[in-house]
């Protein structure tokens, strides 16, 4: 039998494929993941106990319709998975620089504070260096994960994404220096 989180983010990976999904479509999309016995009840229990726990975790929100019962993500689902596929071994990117900067303006409220400190943490792990205060730089191409985060978080006006081939001797002496 699978591990625990690796049913969870299996279940996340699911879901996210579409706006909604029921709890079959979800065990279908399961079967290529476990074992050949995906009838069997171990699993079956698995699968119902990832989803409980997404859903007390606030990662997945379920909704009923007159047959069944669907599940999409939350926004803090969608910053879950951004960072499961971040972290994956599949999405590595080069790290040969291209000769572009990447840089992401990055301007959330206090209010929003969770938000903030999640995009944060994501933006490190994507190898982007706070240059000062909400200004991020990196040379790793990972300007369509955070261009998909901004639109998943509608973050229209919060979060700036400037990829350019020329900044100043100074800004990059001080990203230079921060990466070592």
């Amino acid at each position: 039998m699978a591990k625990k989180p690796s049913i969870q983010k299996a279940i996340l990976k699911s879901i996210a494929k579409k706006r909604a999904i029921s709890m079959d479509n979800v065990r279908d999309d399961l079967n290529g993941l476990i074992s050949s016995n995906s009838k069997d009840k171990k699993i079956n229990y698995a699968i119902t106990r990832s989803i409980k726990n997404l859903l007390g975790d606030g990662l997945i929100e379920a909704f009923n319709s007159e047959h069944r019962q669907y599940f999409r993500l939350t926004s803090v689902g969608k910053q879950k998975l951004n960072n499961i596929n971040l972290e994956a071994e599949s999405s590595l990117v080069s790290t040969h620089w291209d000769g572009y900067w990447r840089m992401i303006l990055l301007d959330l409220p206090e209010d929003r504070k969770s938000e903030r400190e999640a995009l944060r943490y994501l933006l490190k792990k994507a190898g982007f260096v706070c240059i000062k205060n909400s200004v991020w730089i990196s040379m790793y191409p990972f300007e369509h994960l955070f261009t998909n985060i901004k639109k998943d978080l509608c973050l229209t006006t919060e979060m700036m994404i400037i990829v350019t081939d020329k900044i100043d001797s100074d800004t990059e002496k001080i990203f230079l220096e921060l990466t070592k």
